[in-house]
């Protein structure tokens, strides 16, 4: 799954290919902002954690992650 992050006062956003399910993903989400937890914690497919304040997430995207297109046919 393919998760994008908002994060208040930041032009960018944090995108995390995750291999969790999408109702994990947003069980973690749902549980750091409804909660008194102070961050968000993911785990990416290559071992790496992101935290974040959840006082500071502007908003969650959670999305199955872009296949790669090869060639040069049109959409």
């Amino acid at each position: 799954m393919e998760v994008k992050i908002g994060v208040v006062d930041s032009p960018r956003e944090l995108t995390i290919d995750s291999g969790q399910s999408q109702q994990e993903i947003e069980s973690q989400v749902s549980e750091a902002l409804g909660s008194d937890a102070s961050v968000l914690a993911l785990d990416d497919r290559k071992g790496r954690r992101v935290i974040v304040p959840s006082t500071k997430i502007a908003y969650v995207e959670i999305g199955p992650a872009d296949v790669p297109r090869v060639g040069f046919g049109v959409s």
